[in-house]
């Protein structure tokens, strides 16, 4: 296991292996009379497998806003003196993995900022494309933004530094003291146009809750409707666990302002739709919908897909628990295989304060996953996992499998082959890592120890999606980047 920002351990199963990290959930909440501050932590709760690394809530009562944030689960970042603390009736949440910035508390977010308009607070899931050109407009702004907030806030913002940060979200948060207009609404309609690359932002001052969505779509953003109040979420599960109605999904390039005059919508750019596929493999839970189809829904017909188009005769299929369980599901619908449990995860596996042995790290993998002997000794398997980064943990499920006395054992994979890096707020291996980047499908399975592997087909993982090819993002697997990427840093994301 390695170390994080904060001291403690990741709960990868190989931590040589990291599979593709789920980049950030953001949640935002305006509903007067509501513990607005507790209904972000049960949202962030829904969002939990979206980020581990850190969590955060901001709230405001109409006069000044409270933030409270700290490295770790939502879980233990929170208990219910600090929630009593954050009154108001807005809040902004957000918990966070960090694609490629440092994991410090410094970049736990939301982000807090002074603009000539009040105070922003400011979550954002995503990475931009153009940091560069950005944070050159932002050192050639800061003394003028300086005088500005100084002016309209009666105090010397010198006190506190615009950016304590180095990710893109205190960027755009110091961006919008530079901006100019009579609102934070109008600032935002002159700053997002000139912001490039996939962004889904949530945010407030101290009367108004706001939502955006860069005109790509890339990251998921919904609304949902509370008796008394708005919500916005990454994923509508988290609509679901505060009992709001989902109403719609925030559209490419439209900016929402919330308050007490009602929801106002502003269109700031032209959309292009390029939602990413990814989202539907792995990333977002089984029970949120994406752009109107069930997540669930679609990881079940990947497999229904796969059994197609790589059939093997087998005796059981078994999934790599748990994202691979639609998909073997599917699989096993469209075979007439039965499914069934081989592999048993240990549901209290999470971070540990104990650095393991060099032996039992290289054990790590029975510390998540144990066979079930008596259901897979001596029977042909197909194994079904969603996607394959480097390998390592393929690699190990398989020698296990073969221990515990399986006769054969077919891989079979929910996505195509991983081959090109994310600039968009996913965190893969670098291209050198990616094994299908050097390596055939049948070197692959030989690498793995494996009697066979099929990857699905592009074609097959978009049809199961349901959305039209040209609407997404396929750039990991087929290297078709919808948003230029030559200006993205390597050390700035979410």
């Amino acid at each position: 296991m390695v170390a994080r920002g904060d001291g403690q351990l990741t709960h990868e199963i190989d931590p040589q292996d990291r599979g593709p990290q789920d980049e950030c959930g953001v949640f935002g909440v305006w509903a007067p009379g509501e513990e607005v501050a507790k209904l972000t932590y049960f949202g962030l709760y829904a969002l939990q497998h979206r980020g581990q690394e850190s969590a955060g809530i901001a709230a405001s009562n109409g006069r000044q806003i409270l933030i409270y944030r700290d490295m770790g689960l939502v879980s233990q970042v929170f208990h219910e003196r600090d929630l009593e603390l954050l009154q108001g009736h807005i809040a902004v949440g957000h918990t966070r993995y960090s694609t490629t910035g440092s994991p410090s508390f410094e970049n736990a977010q939301p982000t807090l900022g002074p603009t000539p308009f009040g105070t922003v607070a400011l979550a954002h899931n995503g990475n931009l494309t153009n940091f560069d050109e950005l944070e050159t407009m932002a050192d050639g702004r800061r003394d003028h933004a300086t005088k500005v907030v100084e002016e309209a806030t009666k105090k010397t913002s010198r006190t506190r530094p615009f950016r304590d940060s180095s990710n893109d979200t205190s960027l755009v948060t110091e961006l919008f003291a530079t901006e100019e207009g009579e609102d934070l609404t109008e600032a935002a309609l002159s700053l997002l146009p000139h912001v490039d690359g996939a962004f889904s932002l949530v945010y407030m001052d101290e009367n108004t809750l706001y939502a955006a969505r860069d005109r790509h779509g890339v990251r998921p953003l919904s609304l949902g409707r509370l008796e008394n109040g708005w919500v916005v979420a990454s994923e509508t599960a988290a609509l679901d666990i505060v009992g709001a109605k989902f109403v719609r999904d925030v559209e490419p390039g439209e900016l929402i302002a919330i308050d007490e005059d009602g929801l106002r919508s502003h269109r700031f750019a032209e959309p292009s739709q390029a939602r990413c596929v990814f989202e539907y493999v792995y990333l977002a839970r089984p029970d949120s919908m994406l752009a109107g189809k069930n997540v669930h829904a679609a990881r079940t017909q990947m497999g229904r897909q796969l059994a197609e188009e790589y059939p093997v005769d087998a005796d059981l299929v078994i999934a790599t628990p748990e994202s691979g369980t639609p998909a073997a599901v599917g699989y096993a619908e469209a075979s007439g295989i039965p499914f069934g449990q081989g592999l048993m995860k240990n549901a209290y596996v999470g971070r540990t304060f104990i650095q393991p042995s060099q032996t039992l790290r290289q054990l790590g993998i029975r510390l998540k996953l144990n066979p079930l002997r008596e259901n897979i000794e001596g029977k042909r398997l197909v194994v079904v996992d969603d996607s394959i980064v480097r390998g390592n943990t393929q690699r190990a499920l398989v020698a296990m499998l073969r221990e515990a006395g399986a006769k054969e054992i077919h891989v079979r994979i929910s996505s195509p082959p991983v081959k090109w890096p994310c600039f968009y707020g996913i965190d893969f291996a670098t291209r050198a890592e990616l094994i299908a980047n050097g390596l055939t499908t049948n070197e692959i399975c030989d690498n793995l120890g494996a009697d066979s592997l099929g990857y699905i087909s592009l074609d097959g993982m978009i049809a199961a999606t349901q959305q039209e090819r040209s609407q997404l993002c396929t750039a990991c697997f087929s290297g078709d980047y919808p948003i230029p990427v030559n200006n993205t840093p390597a050390d700035k994301g979410c």
